[in-house]
């Protein structure tokens, strides 16, 4: 059986021949295997995917890790081989959602779709053709709260690993975002300078912008502002209209989510403060 581990820990001398030493004593064949030394925070960041040959569990393998974890302080976790069950949020704009069921129903995703809420109507048709399930939560500010509560209860019962913004229109919390802290990945469009309010392609296309991208990054309760996993950039000119560049903007915005949302899911994502490890 497959199984993942992912460490992070202060660096120093030894690391990776306990880790090999471990799981040699128990059979294991390290199938990939990557690691990155901070040098500037002095930690080590580490990724391994092996099989056993003997029978096994991730609650085995943990119980068994943590004398080696304790001896150097390791931030750690196993995973099987089981994609997450993931909760994709949107409101009006499908183009992100659109792509993430089509590699879902391909098995390029990563994660399986579970569920898909909304606090609109509009993209119910598309949600229902690929046969998942559609929950409408509308959101307003006398019934945030409210709101709040249903989506912890879907989350809850449906044993979500994940939760997408996938241009989900609404801000979430300080107290949900603490909630879903290191769980839930948003994306948004990202220019240089950047701008915010209504229409940003149409003020991208006012200043003459080079450059089209979009970020995907965790959750926090600081808007638009957490650690950061992807970027997508499409280099465009003048001859390019407010709508040619809605359009070059949605294709970052959804390769950005999707390479986020895959990474995630099979733990290749570490956080490292307010920034993250991407073992590619």
């Amino acid at each position: 059986m497959a199984f993942t581990l992912t460490l992070k820990c202060p660096e120093r001398a030894g690391i990776v021949h306990a880790v090999t030493t471990f799981l040699l004593e128990r059979g294991c064949d390290i199938v990939e295997h990557q690691q990155f030394d901070d040098d500037v925070r002095g930690s080590l960041f580490l990724r391994t995917s092996f099989t056993c040959c003997v029978p096994a569990t991730v609650d085995d393998l943990r119980r068994a890790f943590v004398p080696v974890a304790g001896d150097f302080g390791m931030e750690f976790e196993f995973a099987d081989g089981t994609a997450p069950r993931a909760l994709v949020m949107v409101s009006k704009f499908g183009h992100c959602l659109n792509d993430l069921l089509f590699r879902w129903r391909a098995g390029s995703l990563g994660a399986e779709i579970a569920l898909v809420v909304s606090n609109h109507e509009d993209l119910r048709p598309m949600v229902e053709a690929a046969g998942v399930r559609f929950e409408h939560v509308p959101v307003t500010p006398a019934t945030k709260t409210g709101a709040e509560q249903r989506l912890l209860d879907l989350l809850w019962e449906n044993e979500i690993d994940l939760v997408v913004l996938a241009r989900y229109m609404q801000v979430l919390s300080d107290e949900l975002c603490g909630k879903l802290a290191g769980r839930a990945i948003n994306i948004h469009h990202s220019f240089l300078p950047g701008f915010k309010g209504a229409k940003p392609y149409h003020q991208a296309y006012d200043r003459g912008v080079k450059y089209v991208g979009a970020t995907a990054h965790y959750v926090t309760p600081d808007l638009d502002e957490g650690p950061i996993i992807e970027q997508e950039v499409q280099r465009v000119d003048h001859t390019y209209s407010p709508r040619e560049l809605v359009t070059v903007g949605r294709d970052a915005e959804a390769l950005a989510l999707s390479r986020a949302v895959r990474w995630h899911s099979e733990r290749r994502v570490l956080l490292n403060g307010n920034s993250t490890v991407v073992f590619r």
